[in-house]
């Protein structure tokens, strides 16, 4: 199996540790990686900021990029970059020469968790990793993407790892691209809010599958001289692998396990309001 290594801007000039283990953890799996070097931004920023007409060629060259590759499937370590890049076929809707390539690229396109169990059918990854740790669910990554049960599910097999549910999950950790640096004095009461509620679950590594919203926590917790390890899905999956412990699901067995999460989760936030 190939797969095209969607980067991102973040894990590029920020987490390149991430990016790092998640083709370790993809070419361990059996997937063949490459990385398109002409890849750049997405093109969100810019666009949620309302440069549209900007934005556009940007869109362009990642299409070209992602897509100068025959592999099967594009995977990224991030839910809301990867949403943006689905979003890209109606953006490019009314462009002759991209649209068409815009479609194509929305149905080979998936997020870390999302590919590691739903493609790939990987429920125990073989990973181990003795902490005590929480988990934030991004906006976009949950509501845009629609992706909620991948990541924890895929945590819940992790040896050792215990993880706490954290209040108010369905908050946002205040980042949301430009809006933190737009309307600073907000953000930072919602960051705010997030690390109270991070710290009360007694966690001391913080999980997640959102690059962004890791930086902007794990900043505020720097910030404020509190101690907290920040840790990305694919960095988890990564630690110390026994591949003698790994498990796979059939599409059967994952719809049933799907809505076993969601019925214990639903009641899990219902019991932490």
């Amino acid at each position: 199996m190939k797969a095209t290594i969607f980067s991102t801007c973040l894990v590029d000039l920020v987490f390149p540790n991430v990016g790092k283990a998640m083709v370790e953890v993809l070419e361990r799996f059996g997937c063949e990686t490459y990385m398109p070097k002409q890849q750049i931004c997405c093109g969100q920023i810019t666009y949620n900021s309302g440069y549209v007409k900007e934005s556009m060629q940007t869109m362009r060259n990642e299409v070209d990029a992602l897509l100068s590759e025959d592999t099967d499937y594009i995977v990224g370590p991030a839910g809301s970059c990867v949403n943006m890049l689905k979003e890209l076929q109606f953006h490019l809707a009314d462009d002759p020469e991209y649209q068409a390539k815009a479609h194509e690229l929305a149905g080979k396109v998936y997020e870390f968790s999302q590919f590691m169990y739903r493609v790939l059918g990987v429920l125990d990854a073989g990973a181990e990793l003795e902490a005590n740790a929480t988990y934030h669910r991004s906006c976009h990554m949950t509501r845009l993407l629609g992706e909620r049960e991948s990541p924890f599910i895929l945590m819940e097999h992790v040896k050792g790892l215990n993880v706490a549910p954290l209040p108010h999950i369905e908050n946002c950790c205040g980042f949301g691209g430009m809006f933190s640096m737009k309307v600073p004095e907000v953000s930072r009461q919602m960051v705010d809010e997030k690390v109270k509620d991070i710290e009360s679950t007694g966690a001391d590594v913080l999980i997640s599958c959102d690059p962004g919203c890791l930086m902007n926590i794990g900043g505020r917790f720097n910030r404020d001289g509190k101690p907290i390890r920040i840790m990305h899905l694919a960095e988890v999956l990564n630690s110390n692998v026994d591949m003698s412990r790994v498990r796979y699901v059939n599409a059967e067995e994952r719809a049933e396990i799907d809505r076993e999460y969601l019925t214990r989760s639903n009641k899990q936030e219902e019991a932490l309001v």
